[in-house]
């Protein structure tokens, strides 16, 4: 144990936490010279690749002079905040990493203020200290009085800090006086700084499970920290929840620990190491695995609570089933399921009519990547519009989740930034100067009031702003919002969408979609001038006759068509529309398709 070493390295989004890890990896000896390795190699999810961010928090392990360190490359995105917090309890130190020219963000606090209250002192390590807008001794500063204002000890504020470029992977103590070679002063920092795990190696075996995942040779696989004592193949074990209440008997059949990238089988693995066992059919993350005389659970860490739900549902369109093959609402509950029990940070229930499933989450950008995980898997669905879960206080009064949100723009749109949030009930609380002819606006803004607004905002800053976001508290209800957005253009006939009939009704809106798409009755085609919805025939052609003559044909050129990705889908819809998901395309939807029954409820509720 005593050369042994636990760590997370936990940032803000785009900081470089999987670029670093990367080079830690190669520095350590852990490729060949001549082996070739992707970029970001702990991103191993295909989405995490598209996207470029971390997804699942990964763990790893290299070996350097004697020492090992086990390492949890972790989430940047605050949608993603529920993975962070399961594994510090894993860790006993951790590597904050923080950009030089952006400073301390959102998840930068989150994921700050999790680590302090378990008693961690970090390591600071000010990234990319090579670009051109760098201001790496001012973001020193900004991080002293963020670990200030977080109430850390004086302990944890005499943090040691590192300046160093991930990307080229070198570190060094002096960013004026200091030659940068390597990662030998991170590595060197660690060894120093980061205690030996603290755990009992002579009590009998108990760990908690704080990640899960399932294997279709061995099942179900919980990784954790053992906590106490040693854990062997064949072992006799049991699982037991918070409440100490057995969940079940079990035998290990498999134990694997990590080396570099992979997983090996190890015979059996001692108190402090982080490993991975298998032989558990309903043992979940947070349980307590253990030897049989072993009678109290361990504590685990309680998790932010989910803020937004939306409605799963089945695809009961026309167009149903003729691209995916996962299809019944039977299906989609078992999927959904087994998600929430990997991912503690979504809770599934089925709707109060059983017509579907409400999903929570804590943004957006989770449940548009779990809904993307499902295309890609063959599912079809319907997805609602996404909405807030409200609460009450102690007197009774409604609340909602508020989230503080970072905005650095370039000072000419920072008027049109402020003035759309604060009609979403947003209360702007900084506003400073970021250099470079940048602002950086801070705002408290409830949830609901930020869903849609990202595309807003990107066409407001003309694409130059960036935003981030995280949950803060629940606050008193702000009252209902205005929205503003068009009317739709609906269709009224099942078909083949024709280019001539596109092409006359341009002037009435925006398109969504070509010539030749497949439509039908109450599919939404594209985005009305007023805000009014329209019905429409888009399978109408051109009345042929034999006369021709010179200039009789026009020329049909359609406008390019508006585009959306899965998360502006989403956020677009009103909540009498769905979103179609299918693995081949994103349709738009009235949620009752046909017109006359469509007319005869919306009379119904204005009557309510």
């Amino acid at each position: 144990m005593k050369k042994l070493r636990n760590i997370a390295i936990i940032a803000h989004v785009d900081h470089g936490k999987t670029t670093l890890v990367d080079n830690m990896l190669k520095q350590s000896g852990a490729f060949r010279d001549n082996q070739s390795i992707e970029d970001r190699v702990m991103d191993s999810n295909d989405l995490e690749k598209e996207r470029g961010i971390t997804i699942l928090a990964k763990c790893t392990s290299i070996e350097w002079n004697d020492y090992r360190f086990n390492i949890i490359d972790t989430p940047g995105h605050a949608d993603f905040g529920g993975e962070v917090e399961r594994i510090l309890s894993m860790v006993d130190g951790v590597v904050l990493l923080v950009d030089s020219a952006e400073g301390s963000l959102p998840q930068t606090k989150f994921v700050l203020t999790k680590a302090l209250g378990l008693g961690m002192r970090p390591i600071v390590v000010i990234n990319k200290v090579d670009r051109g807008d760098a201001r790496p001794h001012e973001v020193h500063d900004e991080i002293f009085d963020l670990f200030d204002k977080l109430g850390a000890n004086e302990q944890q504020l005499d943090f040691p800090t590192l300046f160093a470029v991930g990307r080229d992977g070198w570190a060094v103590n002096d960013l004026e006086n200091d030659e940068p070679k390597d990662l030998t002063p991170l590595f060197e920092l660690i060894t120093k700084h980061v205690p030996e795990p603290k755990c009992e190696p002579n009590k009998p075996f108990g760990m908690i499970a704080t990640m899960i995942e399932s294997d279709k040779y061995v099942g179900r696989i919980l990784t954790g920290k053992i906590m106490q004592g040693t854990a062997k193949v064949g072992q006799t074990v049991k699982a037991m929840d918070k409440d100490g209440n057995l969940i079940e008997n079990a035998k290990i059949s498999k134990i694997l620990s990590f080396r570099d990238i992979q997983r090996v089988p190890v015979e059996e693995a001692h108190a402090g190491e982080i490993v991975s066992i298998a032989g558990f059919s309903k043992a979940t993350v947070a349980d307590t695995l253990c030897a049989p005389e072993v009678t109290e659970a361990f504590e685990a860490d309680p998790i932010d609570p989910p803020t937004l739900t939306m409605t799963f549902a089945v695809n009961d369109s026309p167009l149903a089933g003729t691209e995916g093959t996962m299809l019944t609402s039977r299906v989609i509950g078992d999927r959904l399921m087994k998600e929430a029990e990997s991912n503690i940070a979504l809770e599934v229930r089925p709707t109060q009519d059983n017509s579907g499933f409400e999903v929570s989450g804590r943004g957006e950008l989770q449940l548009g990547v779990l809904i993307e995980t499902m295309r890609r898997e063959g599912f079809e669905l319907s997805i609602s519009r996404p909405r807030v879960r409200f609460d009450k206080d102690e007197n009774g009064n409604t609340t909602e989740p508020m989230e503080e949100v970072i905005i650095d723009v370039d000072d000419e749109f920072s008027g049109a930034v402020v003035e759309k949030l604060s009609k979403r009930k947003a209360e702007m609380t900084d506003m400073r100067p970021s250099g470079g002819g940048k602002t950086r606006i801070t705002f408290l803004a409830p949830s609901r009031g930020l869903i849609g607004y990202l595309s807003e905002f990107r066409t407001d800053t003309r694409g130059t702003g960036i935003m981030n976001r995280m949950f803060h508290s629940y606050g008193l209800y702000k009252g209902p919002l205005e929205r503003h957005r068009n009317g739709v253009l609906i269709s009224t006939e099942n078909g083949i969408a024709a280019a001539y009939a596109l092409w006359n009704m341009e002037d009435r809106g925006t398109m969504f979609i070509g010539a030749q798409t497949k439509v039908y009755t109450g599919m939404i085609i594209g985005e009305c001038n007023k805000d009014r919805d329209l019905e429409i025939n888009p399978i109408k052609g051109k009345q042929l006759t034999n006369v021709r003559a010179s200039g009789t044909d026009e020329a049909v050129k359609l406008q390019p068509i508006r585009r959306f990705n899965l998360e502006e889908s989403i956020s677009y819809i009103n909540d009498d529309e769905l979103v179609e998901v299918t693995p081949q395309n994103i349709r738009f939807r009235k949620r009752i398709l046909d017109s006359i029954q469509r007319k005869r409820a919306s009379r119904t509720e204005k009557q309510i």
